[in-house]
């Protein structure tokens, strides 16, 4: 999983041993900096439990261990229902 802009995580232990307590993330990129295999470098803002942003961060991950809590970019126009029968 490579995180894209906009998206919604949830980045966890599973993530990297320095969230003992998980916090929500939306990614603004992915930096293209030199690291080890499975890592990766992100840049975002940490959101609070209303989904505000509290502090812009940039932190070292493991993407295979972020849980996608959102998709990046949600359908432009959500479905439209249909009136079925006569009015």
């Amino acid at each position: 999983m490579t995180p894209r802009a906009g998206e919604l995580l949830e980045i966890s232990r599973a993530a990297s041993v320095q969230f003992v307590r998980p916090i929500m993330f939306r990614v603004i990129r992915t930096l293209d900096w030199t690291t080890y295999d499975g890592w990766a470098w992100l840049e975002g803002y940490e959101l609070d439990a209303a989904g505000d942003a509290v502090a812009r961060r940039t932190v070292f991950v493991q993407p295979a261990g972020l849980r996608r809590l959102s998709p990046a970019h949600p359908p432009a126009h959500p479905p439209t229902r249909r009136r079925t029968g006569t009015a």
